[in-house]
């Protein structure tokens, strides 16, 4: 051929196979990601016939990557990090050490050295940003307490992999052997100054100038120049954030979306950057997939099952202690323990540094490899039995806690509004300002106090709970809205709703055809769907004209 077509190959190769096996899968009702995987491995270098380039492959998908975080860091703001900080940080430091120690003690067993079995250890205990987001985005997470919980986690993870991979050449490379503890702590110090530095550049003069710059663009009336404008930040301050600051190009992204958020084209920049963001996703569990070399199954399943043992228990019962022991209830600790329950690509640069150091054996990156593979091919089915057991048992559980209650006076308020978020605040001022009483219950103290601003009675509490429910007058109630984006949590209001008071007229808000159909069979009377919604609204404005 006169041209280079390994780069589109790759491409058409990856997307395309993904297309047939995610369609598959679809079809089986299995998880479209089981289908990607399968898709990679078929065009890997371990199977025969198409064979991409791994290492294009690879590229494509930290792009994947990038996009992702941009899109949640949209949808995150300061506040929101720095209201999880509490949990995320000792509880990532904590989960981190553990696993660690987990994959240590298997080296170890393996008979590989410690510094190989240190850095194994390590390549375990970080969890993949893609399949964490992708899982919460899922389920309209991202923003409830549990996904802010996994998030805010997230983050703390990336930064300890970004110090460890500055460290580990410092501790057994050569450089190691020469600078000796005062090296070390050179190196640290060094990592530790770029990411301040990294910090006070991105909220000290990043903060000023790309809103403008996004604000200018919009102005102009372009649409492609818009699109251009946010892949452009997007991409160009992840680079930037990793080739001047070396953090990681997923933590420049999600800063980058972060400071957008704060601005009011923040969602127009999300719907611009998905399609791509989705693409791009695809092909990163196709890399994943690219790299697996199914022979490992046959020849180590031994081994294999360890390192999957610790990835998905390991890692998940510690999450999970670690999350209850600061308060939290069985269904916070569950979705940040399943979430976590997977490796992916800071693991596989962790793995590749390894054996470059020559401290890891080859044996312990293809182990790692197979542990990711089938953790990520695991996780939706862990995720659905989670969810299945937020339904069903969480609901038993905060009965029985409530036993026993002598409950406060309950309020007297005939309407009860679940959830003052985007949309509860809307609805909140629309009711307040006409004059009407108004109970809010709000699990989230600076939410729980703009209601208050707007004049509403306020409940701080769990709404799932029938304790806070019977508090908020809801057996007095007329009407019950429930405008939290968490279908789970939803699905239990409104049946604990429905038996305290039979006659409660309930408006339930949802994101999918699924979810109306959950809410209506769990009693709601009512379910707004914002899609339909829309589409019903602009069809009556199209007849008012036509008339």
């Amino acid at each position: 051929m006169p041209h280079d077509t390994s780069l589109i190959g790759t491409i058409v190769a990856g997307l395309g196979v993904a297309f047939l096996m995610g369609a598959l899968a679809h079809r089986l009702r299995i998880s479209p990601i089981a289908g990607y995987l399968l898709a990679g491995v078929l065009v890997g270098p371990f199977t025969p016939g198409i064979v991409a380039d791994t290492g294009l492959a690879l590229q494509l998908a930290e792009i994947g990557v990038i996009l992702l975080m941009f899109g949640v860091g949209l949808h995150f703001s300061l506040k929101d990090l720095l209201s999880v900080r509490k949990i995320a940080v000792p509880g990532a430091i904590a989960q981190i050490a553990v696993a660690t120690a987990l994959g240590m003690m298997l080296g170890l067993w393996l008979g590989w050295p410690v510094e190989g079995s240190i850095v194994f250890g390590l390549a375990l205990s970080v969890a993949s940003t893609v399949v964490l987001l992708r899982a919460l985005q899922a389920r309209d997470m991202v923003e409830t307490e549990k996904g802010r919980i996994a998030v805010g986690w997230l983050i703390v993870e990336d930064l300890v992999m970004v110090l460890a991979l500055v460290l580990l050449p410092a501790m057994f490379g050569d450089r190691g052997d020469e600078g000796g503890s005062a090296g070390l702590l050179q190196s640290a110090a060094i990592v530790l100054l770029k990411v301040v530095g990294f910090g006070a550049f991105m909220f000290v003069i990043a903060r000023r100038v790309l809103p403008w710059v996004l604000h200018w663009v919009a102005h102009s009336g372009s649409r492609e120049l818009f699109r251009l404008a946010v892949l452009a930040i997007a991409l160009g301050v992840a680079f930037g954030a990793a080739v001047i600051f070396d953090v990681s190009f997923a933590l420049g992204a999600f800063f980058a979306g972060m400071i957008l958020g704060e601005t009011q084209l923040s969602r127009r920049a999300a719907e611009e950057t998905l399609p791509l963001r989705d693409a791009f996703a695809v092909l990163f569990f196709v890399s994943v997939g690219m790299l697996f070399d199914p022979k490992v199954l046959v020849e180590q399943p031994g081994p294999v099952l360890a390192t999957v043992a610790i990835i998905i228990l390991g890692k998940s019962v510690a999450a999970y202690a670690l999350v209850r022991a600061f308060g939290h209830h069985s269904g916070t600790a569950l979705t940040v323990s399943v979430s976590l329950a997977q490796i992916g690509e800071f693991s596989f640069i962790l793995a590749g540094l390894g054996v470059g150091l020559k401290v890891l054996p080859e044996t312990g990156r293809d182990l790692i490899l197979a542990g990711s593979l089938l953790s990520i091919l695991f996780n939706p089915i862990l995720f659905s039995l989670a969810v299945k057991y937020m339904r069903d048992a969480e609901a038993e559980e905060e009965e029985a806690e409530a036993e026993g209650e002598v409950a406060p006076a309950p309020c007297n308020a005939g309407v009860v509004l679940i959830g003052y978020g985007r949309v509860g605040s809307h609805i909140g001022s629309l009711i307040c300002g006409r004059g009407e009483g108004l109970t809010v219950i709000e699990d989230q103290k600076d939410m729980a106090a703009a209601a208050r601003e707007a004049g509403a009675t306020v409940i701080v509490g769990d709404a799932t709970k029938e304790s806070i429910l019977r508090q908020a007058g809801i057996d007095t109630a007329s009407t019950l809205l429930i405008a939290i984006p968490e279908g789970v949590e939803a699905g239990a209001i409104v049946r604990r709703a429905r038996a305290i008071n039979p006659k409660l007229v309930i408006v339930a808000r949802a994101h999918s055809d699924e979810e109306v159909d959950d809410l209506v069979r769990r009693g709601a009377d009512h379910v707004v769907m914002a899609e339909r919604e829309t589409a019903s609204r602009m069809a009556e404005r199209a007849m008012l004209t036509l008339a």
